[in-house]
């Protein structure tokens, strides 16, 4: 049990996406595990690298591609960055598969479903990504 909580705790825990403070406890709301990774997932690829001034590469870039066409090429594209921001800024996962789901490419959205692994825990989880043309 405690080799459990020694992973638990490398997943880690951080603020709540996005912020909510609590006034009367003067705390910030906080996620932990897997609701954490699927939020830093989130924030990752929703940052235009250069917007976070501390760390200039981290992002994904996505909204540099709202305009494109979705063709094979495209969708290779997509997935490439997405498994390089991966790497580079959630060591925490292994991502095992990205699925660009395009069933709903009339209505403006696509959803970039990712499978992965969970490093500390061996736990396999499935997270997805809305990414649409705003009007």
């Amino acid at each position: 049990m405690a080799d459990e909580n020694k992973d638990r705790n490398f997943i880690g825990s951080g603020w709540s996406f996005p912020p909510r403070f609590d006034i009367a406890s003067k705390t910030v709301a906080m996620t932990g595990e897997e609701l954490d990774i699927n939020n830093s997932l989130s924030i990752l690829f929703s940052t235009v690298v250069g917007e976070r001034v501390m760390d200039m590469k981290y992002g994904c870039n996505l909204d540099a591609l709202v305009f494109e066409s979705l063709d094979t090429s495209t969708i290779t594209f997509i997935k490439s960055k997405i498994e390089k921001a991966i790497l580079f800024y959630e060591s925490r996962i292994e991502m095992k598969k990205i699925e660009i789901n395009t069933q709903n490419i009339l209505e403006g959205l696509i959803l970039i479903e990712i499978d992965y692994i969970v490093s500390a825990t061996n736990s396999r989880y499935n997270f997805v990504y809305p990414f649409w043309q705003e009007e």
